[in-house]
């Protein structure tokens, strides 16, 4: 299981996903351009301690990601308030790779035509939407529980 951040607003957000990649052992995927000035000195102190541990890589575009995902054989698993599958009904691989869109906007409609799959977090009727960093951590959960991707975790 991997994790993509689309085009991130919000630095402290990038930061807590990272470090959740981090102790998940999850690659993260950044791509850009963000919605801040992106500096290893910012990241390192939205990440705290855990930017040593966090695997990840950058891509220049959605383009560019998709170029490396495709031939890759990963499935793009997108996480959109507009979805209409819930996580909980969802069968993960542990080959998925993770969409979040950003916080302010999500994902353009013409990206989310390209995943494979698009899915909610279930909510209270009448709720926009919860941070993108704990709608995260409730479907990467899942997608873990799924397919036994705590086993290797203490």
């Amino acid at each position: 299981m991997q994790l993509a951040l689309y085009q991130p607003d919000i630095p402290q957000n990038t930061g807590a996903l990272c470090r959740l990649g981090a102790c998940l052992n999850m690659c993260v995927h950044i791509i850009h351009p963000t919605g801040f000035v992106y500096s290893e000195k910012k990241f390192r102190r939205a990440a705290m301690d855990y930017a040593d541990h966090v695997h990840m890589h950058e891509h220049d575009s959605f383009e560019a990601f998709d170029n490396w995902r495709k031939p890759a054989g990963k499935r793009l698993v997108l996480l959109s308030t507009k979805a209409e599958n819930s996580v909980y009904e969802f069968s993960f691989t542990a080959s998925d790779i993770l969409l979040l869109g950003r916080e302010s906007a999500g994902v353009p409609q013409k990206i989310a035509d390209q995943c494979d799959a698009r899915l909610r977090i279930p909510m209270a009727p009448n709720r926009r939407s919860m941070n993108v960093a704990v709608a995260a951590a409730l479907a990467i959960g899942e997608a873990k529980r799924q397919t036994d991707g705590f086993r290797d975790l203490t």
